[in-house]
């Protein structure tokens, strides 16, 4: 048996990091306080590959599948004997993979910063939350049971609040963070419910027993029916409520795009690597449970993750901050792969969604860090998030022109690059189990493609705009992450998903259906063909057709006024109707009874605190009085 004990180090070395950093790294030079932060996530990113390698490699496998490993594991919480809540590290194929996304992204993030956030105020804060980010999310993918995911998963919420409000003196940003924690909140309140719900009938936390598909827990509560469906349906439908708010999924998607006021390397760690494909994670992490006792909740998932990928690319079309169209593009790929998980089922090819829906969790990782640290290069070089500020930028930016165009390829699902091979076993999956489904994402392959090249045609071509300081190619520190993110996006499609992350730990055969993946490359060059068109050089295509689909646009780029919706029933309806009487009946009901009480006592207590005098006499009076009345008192009932 292999021994994996060492893994306790990949939660261990970022907390300390975190304390370190947060504590002393006001005493330190501000690069050493960086260094110091990724040379620590470097350890950890070398044991991560290092734990890949010898569970997909050297590990046993039972008949012929993966199994899960408790590397560690400890009782913190003790309720009965049978439930408590338990630590520890628990491996199997998604969780390794996670690791490898987790500290791949999250180092490249690091590196980068040390020339991004170079002379920032609060630099030895931002690594500090970025030490802290890393270790939420690795608690995450390496619990051992769901409540211990739970407690991690607010930490996740706890370090995006601190990392989007990091610019505090913005009031933009501190409303953003503010947003992204309250949104998120009424989402993890349904993952707790569910949480309650699950651990009620199934009387345990554990990952391993949950998901057991021959176990007694995954049966449990199967035939209890409230509303026409059973509780286990219930309770999955509320677990995902968690995962749709972590994953900026319909309708909790309103706090993604403000996120982007916090900086841009921490929008590339959010979207690539940690809160928004936590959702998807939990899905596929209770997986077994969603395909065998509650496949209606697994419906849900599908329609859900395919309506907000349709949605999001749409809105991405029209809006002009290039950070606010790669958020937008992350809903629509975290939809896709919601989706992938929705029409899947456990076991053999049916589960080929689940592992297409890994796959491209594992190379969006790639290709949307990527682009987002791409378009921190291009703000950092043009001081403006504006599409309408840039153009002409591939002769000043070289490398980041040629790592953009690589993740906008690999988005845009053209071959070999990543995304293509990822997309292509998603469109597969679809089309084998909900044609209609199929059809949407097939209209979102080509929607994709035309807004990522919209953003990169106005951006490295379209007019040359005249700059008043003449823009230049990031350094080394943010260029290498790029190469390196690049070259992952190419190559990564390339990794036998297949063999290493399925529904059932087992092999399962795959190939490239040309039926669907050359009509979907098709459709992707026809994106790029509209949007080579359009933005290629200056042109007044874009302007006529805003024009001619006035209202659709506006209502596009007013992202279909669901903000203002919320705005509305928040401000007209639950303040006013709502908020207003409780808040009367607090102060008139609640605090006039606590008032009244406290005048009355007060009142008292003037009257007799002559008793209290420290006056001898007084005392002596007072108790010859009161043994005269009790002694008339005795004689009078005695009579």
């Amino acid at each position: 048996m292999i021994n994996f004990s060492y893994t306790i180090w990949i939660l261990l070395l970022p907390f300390l990091m975190f304390l370190l950093l947060g504590l002393a790294g006001h005493k330190l030079k501000a690069k050493l306080s960086g260094l110091l932060g990724t040379f620590g996530l470097g350890i950890i990113t070398f044991l991560s590959y290092l734990t890949a390698y010898k569970y997909f490699f050297t590990s046993e496998k039972i008949d012929g599948a993966f199994q899960k490993i408790t590397a560690l594991n400890f009782t913190w919480l003790q309720f009965t004997d049978k439930l408590h809540i338990d630590m520890g590290v628990l491996l199997d194929p998604i969780s390794v993979m996670m690791l490898i996304v987790v500290t791949t992204v999250s180092f490249m993030v690091h590196i980068y910063s040390l020339g991004y956030m170079k002379g920032e105020k609060g630099f030895e804060r931002f690594y500090s939350f970025l030490s802290l980010f890393s270790f939420s999310m690795l608690g995450l993918v390496l619990a051992t049971n769901i409540f211990q995911m739970y407690i991690f998963w607010e930490l996740v919420g706890v370090s995006s609040f601190l990392l989007i409000g990091f610019y505090y003196q913005k009031p933009s940003a501190v409303r953003a963070s503010k947003k992204a924690f309250i949104v998120t909140r009424f989402a993890d309140l349904g993952f707790l419910i569910g949480i309650l719900i699950l651990s009620f009938n199934t009387k345990t936390f554990d990952f391993i027993s949950l998901t057991n598909p021959s176990g007694a827990a995954i049966s449990q509560g199967s035939s209890i029916g409230f509303l026409g469906l059973s509780v286990m349906t219930w309770s999955m439908i509320f677990v995902f409520l968690g995962g749709a708010g972590k994953s900026a999924m319909f309708p909790f998607h309103i706090w993604l795009p403000d996120a982007m006021e916090g900086p841009t390397p921490v929008s590339a760690l959010i979207h690539a690597a940690t809160m928004v494909v936590a959702g998807v994670y939990l899905v596929a992490r209770m997986f077994p449970i969603y395909a065998i006792s509650a496949p209606v909740a697994l419906d849900v998932v599908a329609y859900v993750g395919a309506f907000t990928s349709l949605f999001a690319a749409v809105i991405a079309c029209t809006q002009t901050d290039i950070k606010r169209v790669l958020a937008y593009s992350t809903m629509s790929q975290i939809g896709y792969m919601m989706l992938a998980l929705g029409v899947a089922k456990y076991g053999g090819e049916t589960g080929l969604g689940y592992m297409a829906s890994m796959f491209h969790l594992f190379t969006h990782a790639m290709f949307k860090a990527l682009l987002f640290l791409g378009a921190g290069a291009i703000i950092h070089s043009v001081h403006s998030n504006y599409m309408t500020d840039m153009g002409g930028l591939r002769k000043y930016l070289p490398i980041t022109h040629i790592t953009f165009l690589i993740a906008c390829l690999t988005i845009s699902g053209i071959p070999p690059f990543s995304g293509f091979f990822s997309k292509d076993e998603i469109l597969a999956a679809a089309f084998q189990s909900n044609k209609f489904l199929f059809a949407v994402e097939y209209a979102v392959a080509g929607i994709t493609a035309f807004y990522m090249f919209r953003i990169y045609f106005s951006i490295f071509w379209g007019k040359d705009t005249q700059y008043q300081h003449t823009p230049h190619e990031a350094p080394a520190t943010m260029t290498i992450p790029l190469i390196i993110l690049a070259i992952g996006a190419a190559v990564s499609g390339f990794i036998p998903f297949n063999k290493l992350v399925t529904s059932d730990g087992k092999i399962l055969e795959t190939g490239i259906n040309l039926v669907i993946a050359i009509p979907s490359v098709l459709i992707g060059l026809l994106g790029i063909g509209i949007a080579y068109i359009m933005y290629r050089r200056e042109s007044t295509i874009p302007d006529k057709l805003a024009a001619m689909f006035k209202y659709s646009y506006k209502w596009a780029y007013n992202k279909f006024y669901i903000d203002e919706l919320y705005l509305f029933v928040t401000k007209k309806i639950i303040f006013r109707y709502i908020a207003v009487p409780v808040a009367w009946f607090d102060r008139h009901v609640v605090d006039a009874t606590m008032n009244t009480i406290a005048s009355v006592t007060q009142g008292v207590s003037f009257r007799i605190r002559g008793f209290q005098s420290g006056q001898l006499q007084k005392y002596a009076f007072v108790f010859i009085t009161g043994a005269i009345m009790l002694a008339v008192l005795f004689i009078y009932l005695w009579k």
